[in-house]
């Protein structure tokens, strides 16, 4: 595996060795998940050279590459082809995993981590034992993959790079659709395409299950619908009026430091109480939508219904401890003889940022602090695209710093930097060259009873820790 301690790639290896598969592999960097992997029995080195292939003493059956992370000269690479050892992308690894079995695959422009990894903690409270692979570590479980011993295959699909034509799933959740990853797809009609042909994939014994307070995932729905598939709608009980079946309804929203509480309603009669330990009325409606799939996947024979009951998988909701980077807490920050709280969320599309400071506004209104926002941007087309929309959701807070950008795989844009954004916040805002400069900014504007969020994919994760660590705020 070139690139094995990538998110991914880690996860597909964890589910390969649990299930005896003799795995070595590569990256360009050591890490902790490149010594987990190591510790599990895999052969792992750090650099890339041609005799990699021989790490196992023989050549390897196949190569598995990250199709967006590896580059065409890769020594690993050249030497796999010009021996004639079959090349294999992940995804392609990972509809392999989920033909031996059913399978839920999980989709959507944002939430597909969060719902994966709640459909999982659910479906082990219930007595199931599927294998999955997650986009992020399940903070319960300390992994973002295992080999499970029921014949049930739980998945993120990721539609960033066009993979979801890869796969060919029996139950569906699609979280939500609007345009992402136009630096790839270039145009909204190009990226709802993918959803559109991975949809129509679901066979006859499968169902979509669909949130239908999400205009691009109700359209997406209609669409599957008329290919033939089955729809199982889920919504708030206020959303809007819709043409869809509806299996799955939440009302009466509590969100709190606690979690979040709703009424329940399955297929028209009332269900009690869903209660998810992660803040949001989105996080709600994710772990409805993780509901309506495992029990698809029982009632199809997946799981022994002995076993998997409605109580139990929501009793595992109510028990869910979160995702790494997703509304994640990492500690309190000592300020002027009082107390900051200090979260970290991978939120980097507009989206995502204004439900997760909307979520947090219920925390800030219990403490009578401020809530603070230190946001990093993501990728220059990212941040051109959508620098206004980031504006508007990052004014939800009552203060605003706002770092440069995280480039990642792209070149810098001339023009297009933090201030991109800063100048559409109308709330106050700094923008700010580096994580240095954000921690120095926050140490000046902290107060007791504040809750700071970090905000974005890059390596802003690591500010945190460093605000809390902090001395002198």
């Amino acid at each position: 595996m070139i690139g094995i301690g990538g998110s991914g790639m880690s996860g597909v290896a964890r589910i390969l060795l649990d299930h005896g598969v003799a795995v070595s592999g590569s990256d360009a960097r050591d890490s902790s998940d490149l010594r987990a992997l190591a510790d599990r029995g895999a052969i792992v080195r750090v650099g890339h050279h041609a005799d990699a292939l021989e790490a196992l003493g023989a050549p390897p059956e196949i190569v598995v590459v990250s199709k967006a992370a590896i580059p065409a000269d890769n020594p690993e690479l050249i030497a796999a082809r010009t021996a004639g050892i079959p090349v294999v992308t992940r995804s392609q690894v990972l509809g392999h995993l989920a033909r031996a079995g059913r399978s839920i695959m999980v989709c959507g422009t944002h939430g597909k981590t969060s719902t994966t990894s709640m459909l999982i903690a659910g479906m082990l409270a219930a007595g199931s034992d599927p294998s999955f692979a997650v986009g992020g570590t399940v903070l319960q479980f300390g992994t973002n993959a295992r080999g499970g011993n029921d014949p049930v295959f739980v998945a993120e699909a990721d539609e960033s790079d066009g993979s979801l034509v890869h796969y060919e799933p029996d139950v569906v959740i699609l979280t939500n659709a609007e345009p992402d990853h136009l630096d790839h797809f270039g145009t909204a009609e190009a990226y709802y395409e993918v959803f559109d042909t991975f949809l129509a994939r679901i066979p006859a014994t499968g169902a979509l299950v669909v949130c239908l307070d999400d205009d691009g995932a109700a359209e997406r729905a209609r669409r599957a619908a008329a290919a033939g598939v089955r729809v199982l709608g889920y919504r708030t009980s206020d959303g809007p009026a819709t043409d869809l079946p509806v299996a799955g309804e939440i009302d009466g929203i509590v969100v709190d430091s606690a979690g979040t509480r709703a009424r329940l309603t399955l297929d028209g009669a009332p269900r009690g109480e869903l209660h998810v330990g992660t803040p949001g009325e989105h996080m709600a409606l994710n772990a409805l939508a993780a509901l309506l799939a495992a029990r698809e996947v029982g009632a199809a024979g997946g799981i022994d219904l002995a076993r998997f009951t409605t109580d139990g998988f929501l009793e595992g909701l109510s028990g869910f401890g979160g995702v790494g980077r997703r509304f994640e807490p990492r500690g309190e920050a000592i300020v002027r003889g009082g107390r900051a709280r200090v979260y970290d969320d991978y939120a980097h599309h507009p989206t995502e940022v204004a439900a997760v400071l909307g979520a947090a506004r219920e925390i800030v209104r219990a403490d009578g602090g401020r809530l603070v926002a230190v946001f990093q941007p993501h990728l220059y087309s990212r941040t051109r695209i959508f620098a206004e929309e980031f504006g508007r959701a990052l004014s939800l807070a009552d203060r605003v710093v706002v770092i440069d950008v995280y480039g990642a795989r792209e070149q810098p844009e001339p023009g297009i930097d933090g201030g991109t954004v800063a100048q559409h916040v109308t709330v106050p805002v700094q923008h700010v060259a580096d994580l240095d400069a954000a921690l120095s900014a926050v140490r000046e504007l902290l107060e007791p009873h504040d809750v700071v969020f970090t905000l974005g994919a890059g390596d802003i994760t690591t500010l945190g820790p460093r605000i809390v660590a902090a001395e002198g705020l």
